[in-house]
C-alpha cells in the first residue's frame, strides 16, 4: 500500500478543519477527545511529528530526548500556546501554532519521501524501520483528522483503503502493545470478529493468554461486529460506540474487549 497520497491527503484536510475552527476565536473543544480543545490537538499532533522527524531524519537507533525542547522547533513566540499538562487550553488559537503543525508536517512528509522505509531506526513497537513510522503516522492523522473535522460538523469517514490497513495495523502492532503498555488480564480464549460492509474484509481475533492472533478471515467467533471500513477503524480507536456497527452474539465478551485491549 502506498501510504504517502494518504498521509499528504490527511495532514492538508487537518489543517484545513482547524484554521475552520480557530476561525471561532475561542478554541473549541473536540468532541471525540474530551479532555483537548483545537489548540491540544494541534500541539499534539505537531509535537509528534517533530518528534518522528527527529528519528527519521537522524537515523535514530534510540529514542530521542523529549525533554529536549529544541527537538520540536518551537518558535520563540508562543504566547497563548498550550502545554501538554495544562488541556483542555482555553482562549483563542494562536495562528503561529498552526503554522508551526503546518511546517513540521511538510519537513515529516518529504522525509518519509525521500527516504527507505526498510532503513532501521527506532520505534516504539518491534518493527524498527521507517516504514512503520510512516504506516504509524498516516493512520494517526486520519484520526486526528476525524478529530479536528468533528469540531465544527460531522467528519467525513477515513478512505476505505486506509481504514482497512488500519483494522489490521490495531491487531497486528496496537493491541499488542496497549497491552504491555498498561495492565490488562490475559485472555481466556475470546474470539471477535469484525466485518466489513462496504467492500471485502474479514478479521477474526483471538484472545489467548497474553498473546493476540489475528486471522484476515471470517472464522467462527464469540461476537462479530460488521461496519464500513471506516467505522470498524473509528470504533477500535475509541471515537464511536458499538452500537454505531451491526452486532451479534455475546454481549458480555463484547464488553470485555476494552478490558483486554485497555486505551493508551
Amino acid at each position: 500500500m502506498d501510504y504517502m497520497p494518504h498521509f499528504r491527503r490527511e495532514i492538508v484536510a487537518f489543517e484545513a478543519a482547524v484554521r475552520r475552527a480557530a476561525d471561532a476565536g475561542e478554541a473549541l473543544p473536540v468532541p471525540s477527545c474530551p479532555d483537548w480543545t483545537v489548540s491540544d490537538l494541534v500541539l499534539h499532533l505537531g509535537g509528534v511529528h517533530r518528534y518522528v522527524a527527529a528519528i527519521v531524519g537522524s537515523g535514530l537507533t534510540a529514542p530521542p530526548d523529549v525533554t529536549d525542547v529544541t527537538l520540536f522547533a518551537l518558535p520563540d513566540d508562543r504566547a497563548g500556546w498550550p502545554t501538554p499538562d495544562s488541556a483542555p487550553t482555553h482562549g483563542p488559537v494562536p495562528p503561529g501554532l498552526v503554522d508551526w503543525l503546518a511546517a513540521g508536517a511538510g519537513e515529516l512528509a518529504a522525509l518519509f519521501e525521500s527516504g527507505d522505509g526498510d532503513r532501521t531506526v527506532w520505534t516504539w513497537s518491534q518493527e524498527q524501520t521507517v516504514g512503520f513510522w510512516l504506516r504509524m503516522q498516516t493512520i494517526e492523522a486520519a484520526l486526528h483528522r476525524w478529530d479536528a473535522e468533528g469540531v465544527t460538523g460531522p467528519a467525513r469517514p477515513v478512505a476505505a483503503e486506509l481504514a482497512t490497513d488500519a483494522v489490521s495495523q490495531v491487531f497486528e502492532v496496537m493491541a499488542p502493545a496497549r497491552r504491555a503498555w498498561k495492565q490488562a488480564p490475559p485472555g481466556s480464549g475470546e474470539r471477535f470478529g469484525y466485518r466489513r460492509t462496504d467492500g471485502p474484509g474479514a478479521w477474526t481475533v483471538h484472545f489467548t493468554g497474553d498473546d493476540v492472533r489475528l486471522t484476515e478471515a471470517a472464522a467462527p467467533c464469540d461476537v462479530e461486529l460488521a461496519g464500513t471500513a471506516s467505522d470498524l477503524m473509528l470504533h477500535l480507536w475509541h471515537r464511536i460506540p458499538a452500537d454505531h456497527l451491526e452486532v451479534k452474539g455475546d454481549q458480555e465478551v463484547l464488553d470485555r474487549y476494552f478490558t483486554l485491549v485497555p486505551p493508551v
